[in-house]
């Protein structure tokens, strides 16, 4: 049994699965976030353009 205990084979892939599911799940929580910005900006622009208003930021 002890020896059972200290077997450390399989360690190394625990670890990378690991490190895997929190890059995984980041990865889904970024995307989800940037999404709804995406989202909101193009559905304002769209609103601009609707609406034939003009912006004049950024025009000396």
């Amino acid at each position: 049994m002890c020896k059972l205990w200290r077997d450390e084979t399989g360690t190394t892939t625990v670890e990378y699965a690991l490190l895997l599911s929190v890059v995984v799940m980041a990865t889904f929580a970024a995307w989800a976030t940037l999404g709804e910005a995406i989202q909101h900006s193009v559905s304002a622009s769209v609103d601009t353009i609707s609406a034939g208003q003009t912006s004049t930021a950024g025009i000396p």
